[in-house]
């Protein structure tokens, strides 16, 4: 998948390394007799989890640390069944700081009666470890729902964790977190503000179990500009809402999404406390990064073979180009027949027929598009004739963007979603196992 570049936000590499005055590290802990990623295991996983040293290597614990005080901003899923982890860290982040994340993936620590003990003690693991307070500790888990969370492979971890941490550690804390996800996804910007250079950049995890409604993902987010908790948590808020908002795999609404981001302050830039001109500089990268991590949540869907970018433009409302964007990505019938690179306009027209919001039917235009060229399906609400075998050529590429043109004002709005596939029935199937 392409990145998205913008001329005012260069890409570089580290991930939430890629900010000064962070370090990332990530181990294997042992919580899956299969999930095992360092050469030595220690003798109190194996006597946990019969881990043994033959087993694949795939990290299961990851940190990420500041030098330094952080101000903090966390947005959470609205699922009224919701993950310990989140339980505790909104409590931590009350007071709009935090220092250190850490986050295991393969039990989501969800709907288990000592869920709140578990992460709380991983808070505090955490923080003896590092010589800093417990409600300075970010705490977040991925991974099956309603199955304990063994806490002493952590507790044994911890200290090797520590030790793995480092400025170039943020491939290992990727890995940790992947659960069905088949590639890792991290992306960071620089940005200026006067004449000082910051950087912002971030990881997600998320394949599966992804459907808007704040957050999406497990998203983790560092930056070395300098700005108020209040404004950092705005700035998150508003561009989750046109980004990871906009992501839907399965329609499935996870228990344990988080998108949190820590901000030191090292850059050295004037610190932003209200809406000005430095504010909206750092909220376009903010926006240049997470829109690139939810494009890469949408392509990497569970058994997705295409990304697919639903753009409604000439819309009433924004509110209503999002609806109407939102609905025809999670329809099933479309997915399908994207899958397909099958050119069943109706499907579309249906998914937007269901929508709730309101605009004319009788002005719709919609074009399909991709690396291999647009063609016009519809017009003024009609199907109008097409090359059958020029529009399979469009939906054989692994990146579609449906156009759909409302004709009745000014406003858009993009969504991203991803095909349906035999393979995501597969996967679900034996998620367990």
């Amino acid at each position: 998948m392409k990145l998205q570049s913008f001329v005012e936000y260069p890409f570089v590499d580290g991930g939430v390394c890629a900010a000064k005055g962070f370090k990332a590290g990530g181990v294997c802990a042992g919580l899956k007799h299969h999930a095992l990623t360092d050469e030595s295991v220690s003798e109190a996983n194996v006597a946990a989890n019969g881990v043994t040293e033959t087993a694949p290597k795939k990290n299961d614990l990851a940190m990420i640390v500041a030098d330094r005080d952080c101000a903090a901003a966390a947005v959470y899923t609205s699922n009224k069944v919701k993950g310990a982890p989140i339980l505790v860290t909104k409590q931590n982040l009350k007071n709009g700081r935090a220092k250190a994340v850490i986050v295991n993936s393969v039990n989501a620590n969800t709907c288990n009666a000592d869920g709140v003990e578990k992460a709380t003690a991983m808070c505090k693991l955490a923080a003896d470890a590092l010589n800093i307070v417990p409600e300075d500790v970010i705490v977040a888990s991925t991974g099956v729902i309603g199955q304990t969370l063994p806490i002493e492979p952590i507790a044994a971890a911890v200290p090797g964790l520590v030790e793995s941490l480092s400025y170039e550690g943020n491939a290992a804390a990727v890995n940790a977190i992947m659960t069905t996800d088949t590639r890792p996804k991290e992306v960071a910007v620089q940005f200026k503000l006067g004449d000082v250079t910051c950087t912002l950049g971030g990881m997600l995890k998320g394949s599966g179990m992804i459907h808007p409604n704040m957050a999406t993902t497990l998203t983790f987010l560092t930056t070395d500009c300098a700005i108020a908790p209040a404004m950092l948590q705005q700035a998150l808020s508003d561009v989750v809402r046109v980004t990871l908002n906009r992501v839907s795999v399965d329609g499935d609404q996870s228990t344990n999404d988080m998108v949190c981001v820590m901000a030191n302050g090292v850059a050295g830039n004037k610190e932003i406390n209200s809406e000005n001109g430095d504010y909206a500089v750092f909220r376009g990268a903010l926006y240049a990064v997470m829109l690139n991590l939810a494009r890469m949540c949408a392509a990497d869907g569970e058994g997705a073979t295409k990304l697919i970018e639903c753009v409604v433009s000439q819309a009433e409302s924004e509110q209503i180009a999002e609806t109407v964007a939102k609905s025809v990505i999670c329809s099933s019938l479309f997915k399908s027949a994207m899958f397909g690179a099958d050119a069943n306009w109706g499907r579309i027209a249906c998914a937007m027929g269901y929508a709730d919001c309101e605009f004319d039917v009788t002005k719709v235009d919609v074009d399909l598009a991709s690396a291999a060229g647009k063609i016009s399906v519809a017009k003024n609400g009609f199907g109008i004739p097409f090359s059958e075998e020029e529009a399979k050529k469009v939906l054989l590429e692994d990146e579609i963007r449906v156009l759909i043109s409302l004709n009745s004002g000014e406003a858009a709005a993009v969504a991203w979603g991803c095909d349906l596939t035999y393979d995501y029935v597969k996967i679900n199937g034996d998620y367990r196992s």
